[in-house]
């Protein structure tokens, strides 16, 4: 093999002339921490070599303060996923993707500059230290002292940069938006009540405007016609859809290059018209429409009310997808979606869907394919799924599942298709009799407490599987096994529990899958065997109470997230 001199940087030896070999030896490049969102930033490392893909970089970080009386402690934060470069298989185009380091930091705090040490370490030779600095971005406000001026449906286009216009109650009809704002000094265009009336309003192009509590209501009478969007976001950048009342065939939407850019989509009631019926459902069901469906980076879709949809949200797929990464959809509330409830296709890197509530879905978390990634879906529930909670499809790499709770009729933790570098930790799925139906003429499974296809890069374990009225067996990839001592000697799973539905208080098993149910308190008993039977992921769970993070989307006896839009005057700056 061909060698090559690198050297590496150490604190106390100084510069150090090493003999690596170039294949599996890593090359650490720039490192970058593109889009950052409000409460979330993503890391980027470059690198070349690596091919055996054993290097591994962790993660600590702290908030950067100008007080030198005061201390911060450095976090430990998720490693950095490692992702090899790679390209897509039958899409159109093929997309391609960089040999890297990549990974998040969850759950910051806005408008706040961190301090992300990062140790790479590979045991052929390359190790490297860097720290980077990067900020979150503020909660979208109003300027500073910004002036308010009332407004009717005849002067509502008169707004400057830095205005909040108040509209009066009224008809506005289709209303295109004009004029931008400036940083600092958007143009909000609020509702003084709430009867503010629209048929359409169009952001598009638009820069630094806000509606907020704005009435919409598109045509929905004839399914068959092309139908407005209720509110378009195409070529918009750091504009704000926020505590609007939307109904329509299609909700939010910016849907094609470029789609939007650092958008701040919140606390909104989205409804379409698709119907909870055997014959909406799937892929080919009587189903139409778009909840929040973007494409874009740095877009933030939060804490919206999305139901009867055949998206409820959605990221763009094939040639309509642009630079999809750093796109964060957390704690929205999500019912009837008759095809996906959160549809994160083609998730380039860092895309984050975080604690989410779904009930009555065909499937619950798409990634159609993921694109090298990592894409993380955690802390989500979902009940009442009649096809699949995961559709890693298209050759997905780099999903990652953590602390997911899932319970739905057919297998439980359930991916129907092959997928590659996908990590699974800390899930709780369990399932049950499949129905007498194929459900949107699709399989929702036999009844498996397990059922999934990794590659040969795949690692899951530390999950809690069951079955409902069922007896228990499952497999993964070519193991199968009908207790889990026999799950537990195969590849994956080396450390999973089984579980019943005696792990939840009181809730019943969703077994008439066509029925409309509400969302259950999925919660776990005190005394379940999952609390306190999961491993320890930094920045993911280690505020745990117990012994250890309990399994599934919630820790005994701690409060349920909202979901949904908020209450006024709670944003991601207050305390939750």
């Amino acid at each position: 093999m061909k060698k090559l001199f690198l050297f590496t940087i150490f604190a106390s030896v100084g510069l150090t002339t090493q003999l690596l070999s170039a294949g599996d030896a890593t090359v650490p490049g720039e490192v970058t921490t593109p889009y950052p969102t409000i409460i979330n930033l993503a890391v980027e490392w470059a690198i070349e070599g690596d091919d055996n893909l054993n290097a591994t970089c962790d993660v600590k970080y702290r908030e950067v303060v100008s007080d030198p009386n005061r201390a911060v402690a450095w976090r430990d934060a998720m490693p950095l996923r490692r992702i090899p470069a790679g390209q897509s298989v039958g899409t159109r185009p093929i997309f391609t993707w960089t040999n890297r380091l990549s990974g998040s930091i969850f759950d910051l705090q806005p408008d706040t500059e961190y301090e992300i040490h990062l140790t790479l370490k590979d045991p052929d030779g390359g190790a490297a230290e860097k720290t980077v600095r990067a900020r979150t971005r503020p909660v979208p406000k109003a300027a500073n002292n910004a002036p308010t001026r009332n407004v009717n449906p005849s002067t509502i286009g008169t707004a400057k940069p830095g205005e909040i216009t108040l509209l009066a109650d009224g008809d506005y009809g289709s209303f295109v938006a004009k004029t931008d704002g400036e940083p600092g000094k958007p143009i909000i265009y609020r509702a003084a009540g709430k009867a503010a009336m629209f048929t359409h309003v169009s952001l598009a192009d638009r820069k630094h405007v806000y509606i907020e509590g704005l009435v919409i209501r598109t045509d929905t009478v004839d399914p068959e016609k092309n139908h407005q969007t209720a509110v378009n976001l195409l070529g918009a950048e750091d504009c704000v859809v926020r505590r609007c009342d939307i109904t329509g065939v299609y909700g939010v939407r910016a849907p094609s290059k470029p789609g939007a850019k650092n958008c701040y989509i919140a606390d909104n009631v989205v409804i379409g018209i698709t119907p909870w019926t055997n014959e909406a459902m799937g892929a080919n069901g009587k189903n139409i429409g778009e909840g929040i469906e973007i494409t874009g980076p740095g877009n933030v879709i939060c804490y919206n009310y999305v139901s009867n949809f055949r998206d409820c949200i959605s990221f763009m797929e094939d040639t309509w997808t642009y630079e999809q990464h750093c796109i964060d959809v957390y704690n929205n509330d999500i019912s009837v979606g008759s095809d996906d409830a959160i549809e994160a296709d083609f998730a380039m890197s860092n895309c984050r869907i975080i604690r989410n509530r779904i009930v009555n879905s065909f499937v619950g978390l798409s990634s159609q394919p993921g694109l090298g990634g990592p894409t993380y879906f955690i802390g989500n529930v979902m009940y009442n799924l009649t096809y699949a909670p995961y559709k890693l499809a298209r050759r997905s790499y780099g999903d990652v599942i953590l602390h997911n709770t899932v319970v739905k009729v057919g297998d439980g933790l359930l991916c129907f298709h092959a997928f590659d570098h996908g990590f699974f930790r800390n899930n709780l799925s369990i399932g049950g009799p499949p129905g007498d139906k194929r459900w949107g003429g699709y399989g929702s499974g036999s009844g498996q407490a397990v059922n999934l296809q990794p590659g040969l890069h795949s690692d899951i374990d530390y999950n809690a599987v069951g079955v409902w009225n069922m007896p228990f067996n499952g497999r993964i990839g070519t193991h199968t096994f009908t207790s889990v001592e026999e799950m537990r000697k195969g590849t994956h799973q080396t450390h999973g529990i089984e579980i019943t539905m005696d792990v939840f208080n009181n809730v019943a098993f969703p077994d008439k899958p066509e029925s409309l149910y509400t969302p259950p308190d999925l919660r776990p008993k005190a005394n379940a065997s999952v609390v306190d039977a999961g491993v320890v992921i930094p920045n993911v769970n280690d505020r745990y109470k117990g012994k250890a993070p309990d399994i599934g989307a919630y820790e005994a006896g701690e409060p349920l997230p909202v979901y949904g839009p908020r209450p006024e005057g709670m944003d991601e700056s207050t305390k939750q």
